[in-house]
């Protein structure tokens, strides 16, 4: 009985940090409560995965669910902080093509898969850290530098991913890396 529950408890926190990733579109940008819920969506992302792992109850819907939960944070925060940090044209280019590159990643797991391929690759992991703290990279070194950092970890994670996807033969979203087999 124990088990079973604590089987559920690292869904139920991904659940709560989607919950709380739509509650933050309500929330005035870069207030108190705004960097509140943000860091319990972040502590969130990082504890439902550990609490999982440690506990030997992963499975194919948690990592899916982690995946959209991620999603759905990353396509608010970009559409909350995309207008306050004034990105340039350039930048807004980069992005797009990242998106691009991370959804036709997407499709071509599907389809080869036939299910959602979402990779935890260790890439995508640091390119989640940087784009998580980069509200205060911001305001360290500005907008430039930034982005800089975010578009080319962005980048190389959402090609690995890719790469992964057109390449393996069977679907492992827990693969760290291109190089693992």
């Amino acid at each position: 009985m124990k088990k079973k529950y604590i089987n559920i408890i690292p869904n139920i926190i991904t659940l709560i940090r989607i919950i709380l990733s739509i509650f933050i579109i309500f929330l005035k940008p870069l207030s108190l409560l705004f960097f509140t819920i943000y860091i319990i969506c972040g502590l969130s992302d990082i504890f439902d995965g550990y609490l999982a792992r440690k506990n030997n109850v992963t499975s194919d819907l948690g990592a899916t669910l982690d995946s959209i939960a991620d999603l759905i944070f990353i396509t608010i925060m970009l559409y909350i902080l995309l207008p306050i940090f004034q990105i340039p044209k350039w930048g807004r280019i980069w992005i797009l093509i990242i998106i691009i590159i991370r959804f036709l990643s997407i499709i071509i797991g599907s389809i080869k898969y036939r299910k959602v391929a979402f990779l935890h690759t260790y890439l995508n992991k640091a390119t989640g850290i940087i784009l998580f703290i980069s509200p205060i990279i911001y305001s360290l070194f500005k907008i430039n530098f930034t982005l800089y950092l975010l578009c080319i970890m962005g980048s190389i994670s959402a090609i690995e991913e890719l790469l992964i996807n057109i390449f393996s033969t069977k679907l492992s979203k827990n693969i760290k890396s291109i190089f693992n087999k």
